[in-house]
């Protein structure tokens, strides 16, 4: 059998895993949460230990890579990573290749998580379709006539800074109201937290109504509004708080008017969702489905519908990228 190691570099977890060529189940897998404060180093010493426990004697027809950050796909140089420093520019290709001698393709999360939802996931027998994850941060990936598109320089599919809200408070990037601002769950937890605090504010300041929301929130955290939590925040909703059903509502309506916008401009027949919003509660799909909807044109035909590979998409893309590699 022809084996493939596929690999995840992701923000905050480390997975590398191997497969038969043509079989949907792993041989071998490996997950390890990053440290604290990881670096490119720490990153790359996980993941060598990692390959070595699961290769042991054996050696991969391919390498496939997904890595959570900007990465010249034709070079397979990551640019940088937002959340672990150290990989400016990084060769990881080129040093994967000649550690291995084998083909190796390494891409960003969300076009690899692309190529997975579409070679064996929700996208399955469709020609185009847009990948969209949304957890720590929102990103996109394109597969259009059945392969991936990345732009000019590698940048397609940035939905998550695609500005929904002008007015709306300063993201990361430093745009105001960008989806990922409204939507990630960081900053749906930072939204929350601003709020409650505003509301412990004295009542001449006070911009919201008074205590009586956020009680389910406040009770999730014993009150200790740092451990707030995108999660939590939809928990709250669906207990019924008004506060976290307000934070969620602007989440979703964020995202719905981005996948409209996107409907308008592209045109693909499937909006697939990942990441930490596919357990973000019915609520929440049923606000950005219909924002969605009322954003589009009515003549423009799309469905939006979760990704089926979980946590796992980024690696069954990395599979698929091998194999990609291989036929080349």
């Amino acid at each position: 059998m022809t084996l493939i190691l596929a690999l995840d570099f992701g923000g905050t977890k480390l997975a590398a895993a191997t497969v038969n060529i043509g079989s949907r189940k792993w041989l071998r897998y490996e997950r390890r949460l990053s440290p604290a404060n990881p670096n490119a180093s720490s990153d790359l010493e996980i993941m060598q230990s990692l390959i070595y426990s699961l290769l042991e004697d054996t050696k991969p027809a391919a390498i496939g890579v997904s890595f959570g950050g900007p990465v010249d796909a034709s070079t397979g140089t990551v640019r940088l990573s937002h959340h672990v420093a150290g990989w400016e520019n990084i060769p990881l290709k080129g040093f994967l290749e000649e550690e291995f001698g084998v083909p190796v393709g390494v891409d960003n999360d969300a076009n690899v998580a692309a190529l997975g939802e579409h070679r064996f996931g929700a996208g399955q027998g469709y020609d185009s379709l847009f990948y969209i994850t949304v957890s720590t941060g929102v990103g996109g990936g394109w597969i259009l006539n059945g392969k991936p598109w990345r732009g000019a320089g590698g940048m397609a599919g940035e939905i998550g800074h695609m500005v929904v809200d002008p007015a709306g408070p300063v993201c990361l990037c430093g745009k105001r109201g960008c989806v990922e601002r409204l939507a990630s769950g960081p900053y749906m937890a930072q939204n929350a937290r601003e709020i409650l605090e505003n509301v412990d504010a004295p009542a001449a300041s006070r911009r919201v109504p008074p205590r009586s929301q956020g009680e389910v929130l406040r009770g999730l955290v014993g009150d200790n509004l740092t451990l707030l939590t995108g999660q939590l925040v939809s928990e709250a909703a669906a207990a019924g708080d008004d506060l976290a059903k307000e934070v969620l509502h602007k989440a979703a309506w964020a995202l719905g008017m981005g996948i409209g916008n996107v409907a308008n401009l592209m045109n693909p027949q499937r909006f697939v969702l990942g990441g930490g919003v596919t357990k973000a509660g019915e609520y929440f799909w049923q606000v950005m489905r219909q924002v969605a909807r009322e954003t589009a044109l009515p003549e423009v035909d799309f469905e939006v519908v979760p990704a089926v590979l979980g946590d796992d998409a980024p690696l069954w893309g990395a599979v698929r990228l091998a194999e990609i590699k291989m036929s080349e």
